[in-house]
């Protein structure tokens, strides 16, 4: 149970990784797309699609099989790295949750964002990922 629990993870993290990756990239160029054109309305679709059927299912993946690995007895709340782990992973939820407003927001024509407000939110979940994976892997405290 623990091997196919840790490989449903880590299928559903890359995934909901490569989500998060893409999407705020997607806003980037939709920042700067006039308002009402075909290229505007691209967008939203890319992004709504994109938001509903891969990143937020994949999510709820993680968090489902991350907590079974949990409850299997795989993580150590003695030891620093977990409960580091464990925050990167909830600001990384939190970065989910304001990545889905934005794509809300775009949806009504409503974004106030500049295009370099998009690039710097795209670089937040690399440097969570790198968090993540160091506590995981190197486990340094």
């Amino acid at each position: 149970m623990y091997e196919w629990a840790k490989a449903l993870h880590v299928i559903s993290v890359i995934a909901w990784m490569a989500g998060m990756l893409y999407l705020p990239r997607l806003f980037v160029y939709h920042a700067v797309a006039e308002k009402g054109s075909v290229q505007s309305e691209t967008f939203k679709v890319m992004e709504r699609r994109l938001l509903r059927a891969i990143m937020t299912p994949a999510m709820i993946a993680s968090w489902v099989f991350g907590l079974t690995l949990v409850h299997l007895g795989a993580a150590d709340w003695g030891s620093g790295w977990t409960w580091s782990k464990a925050a990167f992973v909830l600001v990384l939820t939190a970065m989910h949750g304001i990545l889905a407003g934005h794509v809300k927001r775009f949806g009504r024509d409503e974004n106030t964002k500049p295009q370099r407000y998009f690039r710097i939110a795209n670089e937040v979940p690399t440097l969570l990922m790198i968090g993540i994976v160091i506590m995981v892997i190197v486990k340094p405290f």
